[in-house]
């Protein structure tokens, strides 16, 4: 982002080969410190699922043939156009602050900006709920947590402890995350190989019960949180090795992962036990593996469970911290909000902020909170969608290391059925979460016009990186 007005060049990112002008361009040499292909399997893999955890509730909404059906088709109308901009966008722009970048290049800073404060709030209250969800399922196990101060300070000490793990290093919590990838996902293995000589295929055809009403706000709600947030992962190209080739590898991969993890354990448990409607609420799963192998086996979905939640706490606080980061390189924050650690080289400031934010909505009442995060996330990936036609119309030549193969007409098609389901979210929302989410969107206009007087005061340090380049600079 640092290319002088002066001399005409393609826009930083988009270069043949791109220029080192912030400390998260990602360059050719390989850096055994950098994030390698299994590591970012696995983050992506965290930072969108994290396993069949939480997909109950579509059967419970609409019974086990709808439930099927949508995780089967939802990826091919949701998450394969979202991930499929994110491998374009990050490769080409390969630096920390991901989607911030793509739409401060299309449409400017105040959008850069807008989409940062937009992206920031829905990742940090995704942070608070996941040591939350760890005591839920923890008080299984040890009731002493249900309630009172049990219950405070273990997600308190939670918080702390995950966080501090976040602080040592992006390579371990990359290797951690595919440690507990695969420890949460084997008790469904075992799930499935136990359940095959019990499943009814025509279980599957099932609609639901009589007289059991289909909820299909619960049910679309349940898709889309069980399978958004591919492009989160784009806040930390800038620490993979060799980007250009690693992200779109990762992204196909983790959606295969992604997937097959849905799939496979539905498919079973609805196979397998008669179907009684009611039951299949979050964290059913645990009592399905009850019913088909046993107790023990239902402890190892619940352990799994846990562990599941440390994963997807670990890496939603690493693509804030390190959104943070990039922000700080292209000067929408203060350049502290970039400062790394000595030891670790990790952005400790950004680790802090996350987590500090993530601790203050986690003792709060936030449900209305989390369908406001939901909101403005929709939000968000409109803008992303838009920035990415933007950008493909703007600079259509450039290279683009990965490059989705369509052209602009194309393309508008691909974006366009996301966006309505987007807008879909968005018009069923309740009043309340318009209005927490006009008031959270303002925040982020006044934090916007706040850093821009500080600047002109110079009252803070800011980079000035982040500088756009315009049409003209172009050749």
């Amino acid at each position: 982002m640092g290319i002088s007005h002066s001399t005409p060049k393609s826009p930083p990112y988009l270069l043949e080969e791109p220029l080192p002008t912030t400390s998260t361009t990602a360059t050719a040499t390989k850096d055994p410190k950098k994030l390698a292909l299994i590591p970012l399997i696995f983050l992506i893999y965290f930072e969108v699922a994290g396993g069949p955890y939480g997909e109950e509730q579509a059967v419970g909404a609409a019974g086990p043939l709808l439930a099927i059906l949508g995780f089967l088709i939802f990826p091919f109308i949701w998450s394969i156009p979202e991930a499929l901009v994110t491998a374009e966008l990050a490769t080409t722009f390969p630096g920390n602050g991901g989607f911030v970048i793509w739409a401060h290049q299309a449409f400017g800073p105040f959008w850069g900006s807008l989409m940062g404060s937009w992206k920031f709030l829905c990742g940090v209250i995704n942070i608070a709920s996941y040591p939350v969800l760890c005591v839920d399922y923890l008080k299984l196990l040890f009731p002493i947590f249900s309630s009172g101060l049990p219950r405070y300070l273990a997600v308190l000490f939670s918080t702390l402890l995950l966080s501090f793990l976040n602080y040592t290093g992006l390579s371990i919590v990359g290797y951690t995350a595919v440690s507990l990838g695969i420890i949460s996902l084997s008790p469904f293995l075992v799930l499935t190989l136990i359940s095959i000589p019990k499943i009814e295929p025509i279980r599957w055809l099932s609609l639901g019960e009589k007289g059991v009403k289909k909820d299909w706000t619960l049910f679309f709600n349940t898709l889309f949180w069980n399978l958004n947030f591919w492009d989160s992962a784009s806040t930390l190209a800038g620490e993979v090795d060799q980007p250009q080739k690693t992200f779109p590898k990762a992204l196909f991969s983790a959606g295969m992962l992604v997937c097959l993890a849905y799939l496979i354990p539905l498919l079973a448990a609805t196979g397998a036990i008669p179907l009684d409607q009611q039951d299949w609420v979050d964290g059913y799963f645990a009592d399905v593996a009850q019913i088909i192998a046993g107790k023990w086996l239902k402890v190892w979905v619940e352990v799994g469970a846990v562990l599941s939640t440390i994963g997807l706490f670990e890496a939603q606080l690493s693509s804030c911290a390190y959104q943070l980061l990039g922000m700080a390189d292209l000067g929408f924050v203060p350049r502290f909000f970039g400062v790394r650690s000595t030891w670790f080289n990790t952005p400790w400031v950004g680790i802090l902020i996350s987590t500090v934010f993530g601790l203050a909505v986690s003792f709060m009442d936030f449900s209305d909170i989390i369908s406001s995060a939901n909101f403005l996330y929709s939000l968000g990936m409109l803008l992303e969608f838009a920035s990415f036609l933007w950008l493909r119309r703007r600079w259509p030549a450039v290279n683009r290391p990965y490059k989705v193969p369509m052209g602009l007409p194309g393309l508008v098609i691909m974006c366009l059925v996301p966006s309505g389901f987007l807008v879909f979210v968005m018009a069923i929302a309740t009043k309340t979460v318009c209005i927490v989410s006009g008031l959270l969107t303002l925040v982020g206009i006044f934090w916007y016009f706040l850093m821009n007087f500080c600047k002109s005061r110079m009252w803070l340090g800011f980079n000035t990186v982040g500088e756009r380049v315009e049409d003209g600079d172009v050749e």
